[in-house]
C-alpha cells in the first residue's frame, strides 16, 4: 500500500488516471507520516510537510521489521531490494 499527503479525492483520480492496482491511503493532515518519520520537517526545505519516498515492512502485529526513508524523492528502490527485505523480515 501506499500513503499520500494528497487528499482521498486526489489519489483516486491519480489511481485512475496511472491504472494503480495496490491500496493508496490519505494523510492530508501528514499524522502517519510524521509517526514514521517520513515528513520533511525542515522549516527551511521548499518541500516542508511533503512526504518523503519511504518503504516499510511490518510483522503481523504492526511492528516496524524494516524500513528505508529516501531523502530524495527521486531516488526508488529496486523492487528486489524491497523482495530481498520482504522476505528476511516479512511475516
Amino acid at each position: 500500500m501506499g500513503v499520500s499527503v494528497d487528499s482521498p479525492g486526489a489519489l483516486e483520480e491519480f489511481t485512475k488516471k496511472n491504472n494503480v492496482k495496490h491500496l493508496l491511503l490519505a494523510d492530508p493532515g501528514r499524522k502517519m507520516l510524521a509517526a514514521y518519520g517520513a515528513l520533511v520537517t525542515d522549516k527551511k526545505s521548499p518541500i516542508y510537510r511533503s512526504g518523503k519516498r519511504a518503504y516499510f515492512i511490518l510483522d503481523r502485529r504492526g511492528i516496524v521489521r524494516w524500513m528505508r526513508i529516501q531523502e530524495n524523492p527521486l531516488d526508488l528502490l529496486k523492487p528486489d531490494e524491497v523482495l530481498q527485505a520482504l522476505r528476511k523480515f516479512g511475516s
